[in-house]
């Protein structure tokens, strides 16, 4: 199975600050000491051109050319950087080719991404480019340019924060169908409007959390039931663990695992290839927060095994993709 990485391209922070950089790096140490059958792939940049699939050309040329407001750095609460600019293109980049790949192999990584705060015109949240969005038009053009049909798409967001950002990009689009569930009180203040939204009381531990998962997800099948999607995004966020400093829900390791156990099995199901990104983590021990994702890496790769021994269509014309 193969995961794409940006971690080698760091930033600098403020001691103390909330955004857990150090976590990426340990993730793909941990990987490539521990999972041999991974195959890690370094991202490339997104180009400007690709941003600006899901992105104002205007938006994106103030952000490489560093001319954001304070206020828009405020609201994003990164400092900006040339090397901040370069790590947000290489983590759209590796989610692009999570997704390329994802379209060939059935399952493919990418070992941080979910940015889904940023806006069309705005980053938030430590967001500046929403990776999942930009992959999604990307891949659309793609496909249509290459084999002349619509690839329709679903982003399941398990982060314990709304895809705000993925929401509106996506608000007018039927060929984009966005799910998130979250937690009610937490970031942001002002929710979106998905197509499916599931909001989770404070405390929700493993029996409701999967309780509430299985549910949305029937009603997710249900409503594409005339459409079913060609590609899934999923955004496996650690942060719903109760062991997170931002997160509010009580889930154990266990309960975690089988979440993703269960998206994985319903999407391999109905024949959806996913491409994973890791998403939201804030542990108060960010050893706890690294472990999570290497649970949902461990259920990615089974279900990655049983994509390339089960009968499934291999779609040649999309082999160069993931070349």
């Amino acid at each position: 199975m193969r995961a794409f990485c940006s971690d080698r391209f760091s930033f600098s922070l403020p001691a103390g600050h909330r955004f857990p950089a150090s976590k990426y790096l340990r993730l793909r140490e941990r990987v490539a000491s521990e999972r041999a059958d991974v195959q890690l792939i370094e991202a490339q940049a997104a180009t400007d051109g690709e941003l600006a699939l899901a992105h104002a050309p205007n938006y994106v040329h103030d952000v490489t050319q560093g001319l954001l407001s304070p206020n828009a750095l405020r609201e994003i609460g990164l400092p900006w950087s040339p090397a901040v600019v370069e790590r947000a293109r290489r983590s759209v980049g590796a989610t692009i080719g999570a997704a390329r790949t994802a379209l060939v192999d059935g399952v493919a990584i990418q070992l941080a991404g979910g940015t889904h705060h940023a806006h069309a015109d705005r980053g938030s949240g430590f967001c500046f480019f929403n990776d999942t969005a930009v992959a999604a038009r990307l891949l659309q053009a793609e496909t249509h340019r290459i084999e002349r049909r619509l690839l329709r798409v679903l982003v399941i967001d398990l982060d314990v924060h709304q895809g705000d950002g993925t929401a509106t990009i996506f608000a007018d689009d039927p060929t984009v169908f966005t799910f998130s569930m979250h937690g009610a009180r937490n970031f942001p203040v002002r929710k979106a409007r998905s197509d499916l939204d599931v909001e989770l009381l404070d405390g929700c531990g493993d029996d409701a959390y999967l309780s509430a998962l299985d549910d949305a997800l029937r009603t997710v099948w249900h409503r594409l039931g005339d459409a079913p999607p060609n590609l899934a995004f999923y955004l496996a966020g650690a942060d719903p663990h109760e062991g997170d400093r931002l997160g509010r829900l009580k889930l154990t390791f266990e309960g975690l695992a089988e979440r993703d156990r269960r998206v994985f099995d319903a999407l391999r199901a109905r024949g959806i290839p996913v491409a994973l990104s890791m998403a939201g983590g804030y542990g108060v021990d960010i050893g706890d927060t690294v472990t999570v994702h290497l649970n949902t890496i461990a259920e990615a790769l089974r279900s990655a095994i049983a994509w390339r021994d089960g009968d499934r269509m291999r779609v040649d014309s999309m082999k160069q993709w993931a070349a």
